[in-house]
């Protein structure tokens, strides 16, 4: 860490407590950021918004000592500064919310927060302060998270809660958040947005980037846009609306889509009856007695909050988890009793809720990890086909349009999006009649959205069945034929294409955030 000498403002206003001028960032001949210039307003919200690959997390990590930059300066307190290291950048009061979890699983909450930076006592680590100053957070975050659970048998959105209380427990001056929501529930976005108004009042700085646009409206004081590595917008709040943002985010006239038209809508591909899925040892029904009928070439939308049973369904009928009782039929069959991979052999396929932990490999190569879901269509007696291999991965990079420099890019090299769309192409690749997406936009820009809903809406018009959930209201209307609401593991209501997000969100019980 290096501080250089206080000097004159030099165009930075007097609130701005941490400026980057001139960034640059390149990796090899890709250039990641271009002459970037953004500001940390002090006590305040400045969200960062732009397509996924834009450059936005490059931004903060650089802002976080995560990456060095290739050119320009940071400025903090109007000195220039270096900062080489995360150590660093916590040394100076910045700390950072990555999107992706970078807890350690086989680790309780209580160890993950202190992770690093354990409180020491005469005899070692002081584990019982450790546990009282967790369980102050989870109190804080109004979060009933037993500090010695395990976080790997938590749910996702619990883990994000745990990954936030740990950047809280620093007590950063200047706090980072990259896609803080993405996992959690209406109620837990509730409270973290109470949580963020509290720092605020504090005098902390909150770096916020965030794709779900209407949200992050309700809590920024300043928006900055990133388009291509590049800066194309910035203004206060009060200049600023949802058309302003999706427009320099990804230009005008733009939308998710339709449902999709001119084609039949068929036979029954797939029946849920009377579907019952047990959780907490039989004591709480996630799905509870519900029936489903999707016919193929028809789009279905499941919304629903968090608990509603959306997840327990979809995994329940793609064979992850058993039913206690009901049927699951496709094309009439009982699938019931197979495993999960003669359920995709039979046309049944589920995009999961999480890329990186149930979708991804990340040790392995963007090609590998499209071709992994069928494999068995180019590998005989333990002997691979790699012409095969390469045609079937070749067609996918096409078919979902992945951004990425070749078959052979390591899957890390892709940005959100494109690894979702990664994990798509991987299922669409098994040739499903049926195909399951769980929160298939979850962490991925408004232009990823919408590619990722026009290949759905092809493949419905081909015949394809497809069954989507969402948490996001404005989601149900982009191009489903049917929405489906749950709440407490049953379906509450019904509407077509034409309702409106009040009613959507009236009948899951839930209200506009405020």
């Amino acid at each position: 860490m290096t501080l250089g000498p206080v000097r004159e403002a030099g165009g930075i206003a007097p609130d701005v407590v941490l400026a980057a001028r001139n960034i640059e960032k390149s990796f090899g001949a890709v250039r990641a950021l271009r002459s970037v210039n953004f500001d940390v307003h002090r006590g305040q919200v400045t969200t960062l918004f732009g397509e996924n690959g834009a450059g936005k997390s490059t931004l903060m990590k650089i802002l976080a000592g995560v990456l060095t930059p290739t050119a320009g300066e940071l400025i903090l307190d109007g000195r220039p500064v270096e900062i080489r290291s995360t150590i660093e950048a916590r040394a100076l009061g910045i700390s950072i919310i990555h999107q992706e979890l970078s807890l350690a699983p086989n680790m309780n909450v209580r160890d993950n927060i202190f992770l690093g930076r354990e409180i020491m006592g005469r005899t070692g680590v002081y584990y019982a302060e450790e546990e009282r100053r967790t369980r102050a957070l989870m109190k804080e975050l109004v979060e009933d998270i037993d500090p010695l659970a395990l976080v790997g048998d938590l749910r996702l959105g619990q883990q994000q809660i745990v990954e936030i209380a740990r950047a809280l427990s620093i007590n950063s001056r200047i706090l980072i958040m990259d896609e803080p929501t993405s996992a959690l529930s209406a109620s837990e976005v509730t409270v973290l947005f109470k949580v963020i108004r509290d720092l605020k009042a504090r005098g902390v700085s909150i770096v916020y980037i965030s794709h779900h646009l209407e949200e992050a409206l309700t809590i920024t004081d300043h928006a900055v846009v990133l388009r291509d590595a590049v800066m194309t917008a910035a203004a206060p709040r009060a200049e600023i609306d949802l058309e302003w943002i999706v427009r320099n985010m990804v230009g005008e006239n733009f939308d998710l889509g339709q449902p999709p038209t001119g084609h039949e809508i068929g036979a029954p591909a797939l029946e849920v009856k009377r579907l019952t899925v047990d959780t907490a040892g039989g004591a709480v029904r996630a799905v509870d007695g519900l029936d489903l009928t999707v016919r193929a070439g028809e789009v279905v939308c499941i919304y629903g909050l968090m608990g509603a049973g959306r997840t327990e369904l979809m995994e329940c009928v793609a064979g992850r988890i058993p039913a206690a009782s009901g049927q699951v039929l496709l094309h009439g069959r009982d699938i019931g009793g197979l495993s999960i991979a003669d359920r995709i052999a039979a046309g049944l396929a589920l995009v999961p809720e999480d890329r990186q932990r149930d979708g991804l490999v990340q040790t392995i190569s963007v090609g590998q990890n499209l071709s992994l879901a069928s494999i068995g269509n180019f590998t005989r007696r333990l002997l691979t086909d790699r012409r095969a291999e390469r045609a079937i991965v070749d067609s996918s990079i096409r078919e979902v349009t992945v951004k990425t420099d070749g078959p052979d890019a390591p899957i890390g090299s892709l940005s959100g999006g494109n690894q979702q769309k990664v994990v798509i192409g991987k299922m669409l690749a098994t040739n499903p009649s049926v195909l399951l997406l769980d929160e298939p936009s979850r962490g991925i820009d408004i232009g990823a959205k919408g590619e990722v809903f026009r290949i759905l809406a092809d493949h419905a018009r081909q015949g394809m069945a497809v069954v989507y959930t969402t948490s996001e209201v404005g989601e149900c209307l982009a191009i489903a034929h049917r929405i489906i609401v749950m709440r407490r593991g049953r379906i509450v209501a019904e509407f077509t294409h034409d309702t409106t997000k009040e009613a959507i969100m009236a009948a899951s019980g839930e209200s506009l955030v405020a």
